[in-house]
């Protein structure tokens, strides 16, 4: 009786001890699967969201753009800003997304092609924890931004078919080989040159597209008199000018803290909180030094640039804005406000028309933001250097080509009819104020 009353007792004994030196293991095993999980759908909604916040920023400039310029090719320019999008993300899926990120299928770090959309790739395909469509969906919104940036400084003399072709290039071919060159591994990557959420990448490429449009297109009727100096051609509506900066501030919070690419643990928390708060400083610095700076130049506060400077402290920052402190921050905004107004001031004097300012809020502080990032981030100079004057020549050069052969095509600037006929009626034949002849004039 004893014996078998024994038996149970030492087999539960033996049962519990096992227990007690396998269960913390399988314990923890369990919770490390858990945190994995977790941290799995924490940073990939993080990043679906910012994506979003990104995609927003097409509805900014679309509204920037628009109210900047007359008001008879206000459906002109929205068309454009739509067709970045949807020209955009289909040819960036296709084939920009496979020049962009190319893995080891390239040569000499200069170009490569991993094939044709997405794939199925594993999580740790695209770096870690992200999903390879979550992924797409942040770089595509990125690819639009950088195509967009040209449409407010052609506005009101480029032939839609043009722009389509100019759309169609840079998201296929022009933005993402030169995207590969840091984001996707390429030589500027190897050579230790940092942009972190594209400064350079992104808004300084798309700058100097604008530049080399608005250098072939000639100005718009009227922007400059025979001795050369300037004339106004203010914008028909600032109150939607105004909407849409804010509505790109509220994007670049998608743009800079969703560059960090992962929001869960506490390292990349506390990163993604300090982009944030940076990208904010230098829109704030930007926008108020602008208007200081043009309040002195032309005797008045001006809207337009406060506006802008505020854009510009967010491209300055754009690059570096995980790599400098606070104070630093503020920094480059200032500069990056005063660098708007002269960069205006000297497309007036070399008689090229920009009507919303891409080149000096994109262009110009695209290449602050690569040179602060040296200077303030503690990354190779050098490197910065070599990176801030590449890409801008990339883009410059390719685009300065394409626009040269549609002029020569014929097919790049509407007529001067057309022009002063406004081209919402002669591409379109549409109007975005029907009936309201308030505007006719504009």
């Amino acid at each position: 009786m004893k014996r078998h009353v024994k038996a149970p007792i030492l087999l539960t004994l033996g049962l519990l001890l096992a227990g007690v030196i396998s269960g913390p293991p399988l314990f923890a095993a369990e919770a490390t699967d858990a945190a994995s999980v977790n941290a799995y759908a924490i940073d990939n909604m993080f990043l679906f969201l910012c994506a979003v916040l990104v995609l927003f920023m097409q509805a900014g400039f679309a509204l920037v753009e628009s109210g900047l310029n007359s008001a008879k090719n206000t459906v002109n320019i929205l068309f454009k800003n739509m067709m970045d999008l949807g020209l955009g993300v289909i040819l960036f899926y296709i084939i920009g997304y496979g020049l962009m990120y190319p893995g080891d299928a390239f040569s000499g770090g200069w170009f490569g092609f991993s094939g044709f959309g997405i794939g199925v790739e594993s999580p740790e395909a695209v770096g870690g924890n992200l999903h390879p469509a979550v992924d797409f969906l942040f770089q595509v919104a990125f690819a639009a931004t950088a195509a967009t940036i040209v449409s407010g400084a052609v506005a009101g003399r480029m032939k839609f078919e043009a722009y389509l072709i100019y759309s169609a290039v840079i998201t296929a071919f022009v933005y993402p080989i030169s995207g590969f060159w840091k984001w996707g591994g390429g030589w500027l990557n190897e050579l230790g040159f940092y942009d972190f959420a594209g400064s350079l990448v992104v808004h300084a490429l798309g700058g100097f597209a604008a530049l080399a449009a608005a250098i072939v297109l000639g100005p718009r009727i009227g922007r400059f008199n025979a001795d050369g100096s300037p004339n106004a051609m203010p914008g028909h509506n600032l109150a939607l000018s105004t909407l849409g900066v804010f509505i790109l501030l509220i994007g670049w919070f998608g743009f800079n803290p969703g560059s960090q690419l992962a929001i869960a643990g506490a390292a990349n928390t506390d990163i993604v909180m300090i982009i944030a708060t940076n990208t904010l400083l230098a829109a704030a610095a930007g926008s108020v030094l602008a208007m200081i700076f043009a309040w002195i130049l032309f005797k008045k506060p001006d809207l337009t640039m406060a506006m802008n400077g505020l854009l510009g402290g967010l491209v300055g920052i754009t690059a570096n804005c995980d790599s400098v402190t606070y104070n630093e921050a503020l920094i480059i905004g200032a500069v990056a406000g005063i660098l708007v107004v002269l960069g205006v001031k000297l497309l007036d004097m070399l008689k090229i028309d920009d009507p919303v300012g891409a080149w000096p809020v994109h262009g110009l502080n695209g290449v602050w933001g690569g040179l602060a990032t040296g200077i303030f981030g503690g990354h190779p100079m050098v490197a910065q250097i070599i990176g801030s004057i590449a890409i801008p020549v990339w883009g410059f050069v390719t685009m300065l080509v394409l626009f040269l052969i549609l002029k020569m095509m014929g097919i790049l600037r509407v007529s001067r009819e057309d022009e002063m006929k406004g081209l919402d009626i002669s591409e379109h034949e549409e109007e975005a104020y029907h009936g309201f002849q308030i505007f006719s004039t504009q």
